[in-house]
């Protein structure tokens, strides 16, 4: 418990100190957006704002999900970060959208772009949104509170290199349509971070079990590996965040099982060590199973 919080508290740190970075340069990419009159500076300013607003989130999520569990939420405070990256993988989706409305507006009335003050302003949002990506990149990459965040910064990473590449072409053609072009290019590889950051978050928040889990294969491997145990079913996996995984199951006990309560530690007991799934609770049963007329 002790290293869960010290990672969270870590993974907190990190949030709030890109989160300083993003919302210090947001304002330098507005006004010079503004002033070069890019898409591309504005679309990734308006996706620091999101990125600032998200980062925030993120960090309130780590901060709630530290609160002890009370007789509301028996369970604690925990999947308020899964809450949180699905919001943030939303808004994700929106930015997209918005990127793709500006970009159509540029598309049927071009509009004229100064390249080297967009080429400034780009190089400086490159090296912030760097920094920001090492500072994430650093902390633990399997909560997803944290993807969501990296999410959000490499999307603005990709946003700087796309204006980069769009103000140089700018000041060495003077072609301008590469400026909508490649907001769009970016806009589509978000989209699909934004799609996965979605549909992993509803995964946990809907109760889906594990989907590296073969629930089926778990059972047998119950039955083949403890004495005792006959059969198993009614089993239910699921997760607060996928890393504090919960189990309920019936166990249906052989006649010659001596000791039900050493049968149901040595299930948890392979549970934890196998699958990670340290909160069981197992019922045991030895004629019939006392939901007989209940469907799993």
């Amino acid at each position: 418990m002790g290293n869960g919080h010290s990672q969270s508290d870590g993974n907190m740190r990190r949030v709030i100190l890109a989160l300083i970075l993003t919302a210090c340069f947001m304002v330098v990419e507005v006004i010079g957006g503004i002033l070069s009159g890019s898409l591309a500076l504005l679309a990734d300013a308006g996706h620091m704002l999101t990125d600032t607003m998200a980062l925030g989130l993120a960090a309130v999520a780590f901060h709630v999900s530290k609160r002890p569990a009370d007789r509301r939420l028996t369970f604690g405070y925990h999947r308020f970060q899964i809450l949180a990256a699905f919001v943030n993988g939303l808004s994700l989706l929106l930015i997209v959208g918005w990127i793709l409305f500006e970009a159509v507006q540029r598309f049927i009335s071009p509009a004229e772009v100064l390249g080297q003050t967009m080429l400034v302003v780009a190089v400086a949002g490159l090296v912030v949104n760097i920094a920001a990506f090492l500072i994430l990149h650093g902390a633990d990459r399997d909560n997803l509170n944290i993807s969501a965040a990296v999410i959000h910064v490499a999307g603005d990473l990709l946003g700087s290199v796309a204006a980069i590449v769009a103000a140089l072409v700018i000041i060495k053609t003077s072609w301008m349509m590469i400026d909508p072009i490649l907001s769009v290019a970016v806009a589509m590889l978000i989209l699909k971070s934004a799609w996965v950051l979605v549909k992993r978050s509803a995964h946990v928040l809907l109760e889906g079990a594990p989907e590296w889990l073969d629930v089926e294969d778990m059972q047998r491997k119950i039955i083949a590996e403890l004495p005792g145990v006959g059969g198993i079913h009614h089993v239910h996996v699921w997760g607060l965040t996928p890393q504090d995984l919960m189990l309920t199951m019936h166990v249906c006990l052989e006649a010659e099982a001596a000791n039900p309560t050493d049968t149901i530690r040595r299930v948890k007991n392979l549970l934890r060590r196998d699958y990670g799934i340290d909160h069981c609770t197992i019922e045991l049963e030895v004629d019939e199973c006392s939901d007989i007329n209940r469907q799993a």
